[in-house]
């Protein structure tokens, strides 16, 4: 039986499922991450997943962006061998159509990411085309389709290796993970390919992320299979490495580890990672050619009663008046509430100050004794200032981190993830800090921002520097003025803790 698909009936899907997947979590991963939160033994970690949790059900009911980052449009396509067209376009152009519609949507607006000419200008195409897309033929009258938005902070963290025969894919693994840092922001999946090619253990990997959150039913029935005793093993032994929720340490690293295989050459054997972050992002639905794709509406019960907010004792900060003696107070691991004045800017931004430096300009913004926030907000809409604002990887600044701290004067930074050792060196040797938001938490922190506007380089879009006054944003010091970092202190103390190591308490 042969099926007719209308050109807009996949268009029009396209740009729903991408809409749909910018504010609503997988049913899977909400109730894995309040397991987990319930769980979890280390105050800081289970605030990051507290806010992770509020922050997905103000998507929900709010239709605003989980993370500010919306993401490289990844779409797998299964084309039915019985499927007729009826369009103008080709299935690509269909699909990278609608997410033109998506990306472009006036309701919600979601960040443009991609940048053509990648080794060269990297030009910001406006609309977040093209996508990446896989199409397959199989048997049958319908077309499947596999949407999701993966964030290029978790893709960065992408691992591949081809190993001998011979060697432990579990050692490996276990070597990773430690060097992804906290930069896809944990707790998520890990989606691993086992087999094939180089670039066919990749895809494996990348379609491995898509499937549901099912460890515990597999720890409950058991492993039939040598790839599920892998998942179990890995599950177990990569929590046990203690790096935890935003890398502050902790019980819960990954949520699930998922693996597909493929036969390969006698010869080799491709081992592929990619994480998925705390903005897991996919859905999946059919074409039968009855018309657009229903998306199911998630009930909000389906959200578990989290709190977040109840400040108690801890330390609010005014950023304006902060003198370097309080900045030296703060301590690792510790929750801060600031409030007052911030600059933004990400990699194009301080790649533009650096040349301007070295050509001996004036730069168009002062930054002496001012905090810097790494972030690439998404447009506002209605009465919003700005839309979601959560932060980027800092560790990608590092190379800056000097020259802002010893040519600027800034004070300090704000974004996710680590900094290596020469940036928490300069930030020691300056006496400035480093404080994190959470990552997956984008417009819970964007309700902090009271007013925002653009200082300079406007033509960065995104990138652009914006100046935010924020109330009461929460913030967690990853690196304290006497170059002590709390992604290393958190992880080694949970390590020992959840193996049983007495652990010394200062």
């Amino acid at each position: 039986m042969t099926t007719t698909i209308k050109q807009d009936d996949l268009i029009q899907s396209v740009a729903d499922a991408l809409q749909y997947i910018s504010y609503y979590h997988p049913k899977d991963f909400i109730d894995a991450v309040h397991e987990a939160y319930q769980r979890e033994e280390n105050p800081a970690a289970r605030d990051a997943m507290a806010q992770i949790l509020v922050n997905s059900r103000m998507c929900a009911e709010g239709h605003r962006p989980i993370c500010q980052d919306t993401g490289i449009v990844t779409v797998f396509l299964k084309v039915g061998m019985d499927v007729r067209w009826e369009a103008q376009m080709s299935v690509e152009d269909m699909v990278n159509e609608g997410v033109r519609r998506a990306y472009n949507h006036p309701d919600n607006k979601l960040r443009a990411s991609i940048l053509a000419d990648p080794a060269g200008k990297r030009s910001n195409t406006r609309d977040n085309t093209p996508a990446v897309i896989y199409t397959d033929l199989v048997p049958g009258d319908r077309v499947e389709v596999e949407v999701a938005a993966k964030g290029g902070g978790s893709e960065a963290k992408s691992k591949f290796a081809m190993l001998n025969p011979s060697d432990s894919i579990v050692d490996w693994v276990l070597e990773q993970v430690p060097k992804m840092g906290a930069g896809w922001c944990p707790p998520g999946i890990l989606g691993i390919g086992i087999g094939g090619t180089a670039d066919k253990a990749m895809r494996l990997a990348k379609e491995a992320c898509m499937e549901p959150i099912d460890i515990h039913e597999l720890q409950a029935r058991g492993a039939q299979n040598t790839a599920e005793a892998l998942r179990l093993e890995l599950f177990e032994k990569v929590n046990e490495l203690g790096i935890g929720a935003q890398g502050l340490g902790g019980l819960t690293t990954v949520l699930d580890v998922k693996i597909r295989d493929y036969p390969t050459h006698a010869a080799n054997k491709p081992v592929a990672i990619i994480p998925n972050c705390a903005a897991t992002r996919h859905v999946h639905f059919d074409l039968d050619g009855s018309g657009v794709a229903a998306l199911p509406v998630p009930k909000l019960e389906d959200w578990p009663e989290v709190t977040w907010g109840d400040a108690g004792d801890v330390r609010r900060v005014n950023l304006d008046t902060v003198t370097p003696e309080e900045t030296r107070s703060w301590k690792p691991g510790e929750t801060l509430l600031v409030s007052g004045t911030v600059l933004t800017g990400r990699d194009a931004a301080h790649k533009r100050i650096q040349d301007m430096l070295a050509r001996g300009e004036k730069l168009p913004v002062d930054f002496r004794g001012r905090f810097i926030y790494y972030v690439g907000p998404v447009d506002p809409v209605d009465d919003e200032v700005v839309g979601p604002a959560g932060p980027t990887t800092a560790t990608r600044m590092d190379k800056f981190t000097e020259m802002m701290l010893g040519e600027t004067g800034l004070a300090g930074m704000i974004g996710k993830a680590e900094r290596g050792p020469e940036a928490v060196e300069a930030i020691h040797r300056h006496g400035a800090v480093y404080l994190i938001a959470v990552g997956g938490a984008a417009y819970l922190v964007s309700r902090a921002i009271r007013s925002a506007r653009v200082v300079a380089f406007e033509d960065l879009g995104m990138e652009a520097i914006h100046e935010f006054e924020v109330e009461d944003m929460p913030v967690t010091v990853a690196v304290s003025a006497d170059g002590e970092s709390v992604h290393r202190s958190g992880p080694q103390e949970w390590q020992a803790r959840i193996r049983g190591i007495p652990v010394a308490v200062e």
